[in-house]
């Protein structure tokens, strides 16, 4: 269970204030339907990162232990520090499906939204250096819809609350404590 919660904690705290966590905002606001909403992010992230945490197993074979630790510690390390980044949406992302219902628009929004963030790329990470490959998706799954959800049930007047500056100075000690200890042991 080391391996979830690792994974859990490292992604709903780089999730806080990130381009899905202001898709998801947009899309409560736009929708007003938070069960669609919240099933296409489930879907959409489960399948996001299982790929993600599978690219990452498959890359964590190919390469000798010690390789494996400096690269694993190292990219940690560059997570910390994008980590410190804000996020923003692009104004056009997602537009293309949002016709289609609130729940195939969310799924396919959150998809392509996710496809090299960093939530994605520490999935990514997390998936070479951590084992079993399933805690590693069900851990980063959770740790984003502990963020999304509330985000998109609360919608965007009590979201505006949340001091993003610390979360994000949080998350990135994490990733970079993450970093160390997977370089130091």
């Amino acid at each position: 269970m080391h391996t979830l919660w690792i994974a859990f904690a490292g992604v709903a705290l780089a999730e806080l204030g990130d381009k899905t966590q202001l898709l998801s905002l947009v899309l409560a606001a736009r929708y007003r339907r938070p069960w669609p909403i919240v099933l296409g992010i489930l879907v959409a992230t489960l399948v996001n990162h299982a790929l993600a945490a599978l690219a990452g197993a498959w890359l964590g074979t190919l390469l000798t232990p010690t390789l494996q630790r400096w690269l694993v510690g190292i990219s940690l390390l560059v997570v910390a520090t994008w980590t410190l980044k804000p996020d923003h949406i692009d104004a056009d992302e997602g537009s293309p499906a949002l016709a289609r219902g609130v729940f195939v628009a969310t799924t396919l929004a959150f998809f392509l939204a996710e496809m090299g963030d960093k939530t994605q790329i520490a999935t990514l990470i997390l998936g070479a250096d951590l084992h079993p490959y399933w805690q590693v998706v069900a851990g980063s799954t959770l740790g984003m819809l502990v963020v999304n959800v509330p985000t998109v049930w609360l919608g965007a007047r009590y979201a505006q609350r949340i001091p993003l500056k610390l979360t994000r100075t949080l998350a990135a000690l994490l990733f970079a404590a993450l970093g160390l200890w997977v370089l130091l042991r």
